[in-house]
C-alpha cells in the first residue's frame, strides 16, 4: 500500500519539475533583457546630462515647471480629478498581481517628436484663451497656430517685433535708417537754430495720435529757480525764452535746445513773482506779485526796472492777474466782484471798466482783439466788445460747475473752458459770438483735477492742458480731431511735475512749462521747421 502511493507522487513532482523548467528560462532571458535595456538607457541619460541641466537651470525642474504651467481648473475638474487618482490607485492594485503586465505599461519612451505634439488640438473655449479666437469656429487650435496667434498679439500689443527678434539684416536696416533720420533731425535743428525773427511757418498738416518731440535741457538749467515757477513765456521775436517765480527774479535764457544759456537774471526784492509776460513787440516785461498793488515794468532796451505803484482810476488792493492786449500798449487787469480794467501803459491810467457777474476765473483776448472772453468762477462765460464796453453775449459753459481757465485760438475757429472737474470743453467761437446755448466739440476729461492753464499753438493745431493740482497732469490735445496724443507725456521718471504755466514758441518748433521744482521742461516739436 505503501509503494502504490510512493509511486504516483514521485512521477507527479517529476511531471512538475519539466513544466517548471522552461518557465523559469523564460523568465531569466527576459530579466537579463530588461537589465540590458536599463543599462542602456542609462547610457543615454549620461550622454543628455548636460542638456538636462541646461534645462533645468532655463525651465527649473520638472515638478517646478508644471506647477508654473498648469492652471487652476474648476471646481469639476477637481472632481475629475480625485476620481483619475481613485482609477489609477485601483489599476496599481491590479497591476500588482500581475507585474510583468505593469513593466510593459510603465516603460517610457527614449525619444518623442515635439512636432507631434503640436498637431494636437487644444480646447479654445477655456476662459484663459477666449481672447485669441477670431470666431465661434475656432473651439479648438493646434498648438502650433495657437502659438503663432499668441506671437502675433503680443507683437501687436508691443507694437511690432521687438529688436531682439528681428533678424540681424533687419536689424542693421532699422539701426541705419534711425541714424539717417537722427542726422537730418540735426540738421534741420541747426539750420532752424540759425535763423530768428518773424517768418511764416510752412509746415504740412500735423499727424494725430503721435506727436515727434525730442527732449532737451531744461530751458533754465544754467539757472534754476530755488521756488516754485510761476512763469514760463518765449519771446515774440527773438530765440529767448523767460522764467519767473516765487524766488522773486526775472530770468532770460537763450534757446538754443542744447545748453540754453543765461542771458540775464534779475532779482526783485520781496516781490515773489505770481505772473511776468512780455509785451506785444517784446520790449518790455510786465510783473505782478501775489499780494502787492505794485507792478514792475522791465525795459528789455534799457536795462531799467521801473515800479509802478499808483494807477489813476484804479479802485483795487492789489493787481494779480491781468492779458496784454493783441494790439499793443494796453493791460486788461481782473479785479475783484467781476470787474475788468483796462490799463494804458503810456500814461498808467484806467481808460475804461467792464464788470461781469460773479468772480473772474479767466480772460481771453480773440485774435484781433476786438473781443474779450471773460470765465467766471460760477460758470458762465461772458463775451465783451472792447471798443464799445458792451457784452455782446453769454452762454453758460457746458456742465461746468466753477470755471478756472479760459483760452482762444489764434486762428480764431476755437475756445477752450476749463473747469475745477477737470472737464475741457472746446467750442467753436463763432457759436460762442452768436449763440446763447453752444453746444460743444469736445469735451476733454484726460485730467481728474482742476484745468489751471490752458494754452493754443500758434498754428493753432495744439491745445495745451494742465492741472497744478497733480504730478504728470498735461496733455496735449490735437485739434483737427480733437484726440489726445499718446505719447506726453510719457518718460520713466516725472519730469513735469506741477505744472503751473505753458507756452509754444512763435511757430511752434520748442514747447516749455513751468513746475514746482523750479524747473521749465523744454521739447523740441520736429514737425514744425521754425523757431
Amino acid at each position: 500500500m505503501a509503494d502504490v502511493i510512493k509511486l504516483p507522487n514521485t512521477e507527479e513532482k517529476k511531471r512538475a519539475r519539466k513544466r517548471t523548467r522552461p518557465e523559469k528560462i523564460d523568465r531569466e532571458k527576459e530579466e537579463q533583457l530588461r537589465q540590458q535595456n536599463v543599462k542602456k538607457l542609462a547610457v543615454l541619460g549620461e550622454e543628455d546630462e548636460s542638456v538636462m541641466r541646461l534645462e533645468t537651470l532655463v525651465f527649473g525642474t520638472e515638478d517646478e515647471l508644471l506647477e508654473r504651467l498648469v492652471e487652476p481648473e474648476e471646481e469639476e475638474e477637481q472632481t475629475g480629478g480625485l476620481l483619475l487618482e481613485e482609477d489609477l490607485e485601483q489599476s496599481e492594485d491590479e497591476e500588482e498581481e500581475t507585474p510583468h503586465h505593469q513593466e510593459l505599461q510603465t516603460r517610457k519612451a527614449a525619444w518623442v517628436d515635439e512636432d507631434d505634439e503640436l498637431h494636437e488640438e487644444v480646447d479654445m473655449t477655456h476662459r484663459y484663451r477666449r481672447n485669441l479666437i477670431k470666431g465661434q469656429a475656432e473651439s479648438t487650435m493646434s498648438k502650433q497656430k495657437l502659438q503663432q496667434r499668441m506671437r502675433d498679439q503680443f507683437q501687436k500689443s508691443m507694437g511690432g517685433a521687438p529688436s531682439w527678434a528681428e533678424p540681424s539684416s533687419e536689424k542693421k536696416k532699422k539701426k541705419k535708417a534711425d541714424e539717417e533720420e537722427e542726422e537730418d533731425d540735426e540738421e534741420e535743428e541747426d539750420d532752424l537754430l540759425r535763423r530768428t525773427g518773424n517768418f511764416v511757418a510752412s509746415s504740412e498738416n500735423l499727424p494725430s495720435s503721435i506727436l515727434r518731440m525730442k527732449k532737451c535741457l531744461h530751458a533754465n538749467s544754467a539757472h534754476p529757480s530755488e521756488d516754485r515757477l510761476t512763469t514760463v513765456q518765449f519771446h515774440p521775436s527773438a530765440q529767448v525764452v523767460m522764467t519767473a517765480g516765487l524766488d522773486q527774479s526775472i530770468s532770460l535764457f537763450q534757446v538754443d535746445g542744447k545748453t540754453n544759456p543765461k542771458i540775464q537774471s534779475i532779482h526783485l526784492e520781496r516781490f515773489p513773482v505770481h505772473k511776468a509776460r512780455f509785451s506785444r513787440d517784446g520790449e518790455t516785461v510786465i510783473a505782478t506779485s501775489l499780494r502787492n498793488k505794485l507792478f514792475y515794468l522791465y525795459d528789455m532796451m534799457e536795462g531799467r526796472v521801473v515800479p509802478v505803484s499808483s494807477v489813476r482810476g484804479l479802485n483795487e488792493a492789489r493787481v494779480k492777474e491781468f492779458c496784454v492786449c493783441p494790439d499793443g500798449g494796453a493791460l486788461l487787469l481782473s479785479g475783484t466782484n467781476g470787474y475788468l480794467h483796462l490799463l494804458t501803459l503810456k500814461t498808467n491810467e484806467v481808460v475804461r471798466s467792464m464788470k461781469i457777474n460773479g468772480d473772474i476765473s479767466g480772460v481771453a483776448f480773440s485774435h484781433d482783439g476786438s473781443r474779450v472772453f471773460v470765465n467766471s468762477e460760477a460758470g458762465e462765460v461772458f463775451v465783451w466788445d472792447v471798443r464799445s464796453s458792451r457784452c455782446v453775449n453769454r452762454f453758460t459753459d457746458d456742465g461746468c460747475v466753477k470755471g478756472t481757465s479760459i483760452a482762444a485760438s489764434p486762428n480764431g475757429r476755437y475756445l477752450a473752458c476749463g473747469s475745477q472737474s477737470g472737464v475741457v470743453n472746446v467750442y467753436s467761437q463763432e457759436a460762442c459770438l452768436n449763440s446763447t446755448n453752444p453746444k460743444p466739440l469736445k469735451a476733454v476729461m484726460n485730467l481728474l483735477t482742476s484745468a489751471t492753464s490752458l494754452a493754443f499753438n500758434p498754428s493753432s493745431e495744439i491745445l495745451a492742458i494742465a492741472s497744478r493740482v497733480e504730478d504728470e497732469a498735461v496733455r496735449l490735445l490735437h485739434m483737427k480731431s480733437l484726440t489726445v496724443f499718446s505719447n506726453f507725456p510719457v518718460s520713466k521718471r516725472k519730469i513735469t511735475y506741477r505744472t503751473s504755466c505753458l507756452d509754444f514758441s512763435p511757430h511752434s518748433g520748442f514747447f516749455s512749462l513751468a513746475n514746482n521744482k523750479g524747473h521749465a521742461p523744454l521739447y523740441r516739436l520736429l514737425h514744425y521747421k521754425d523757431f
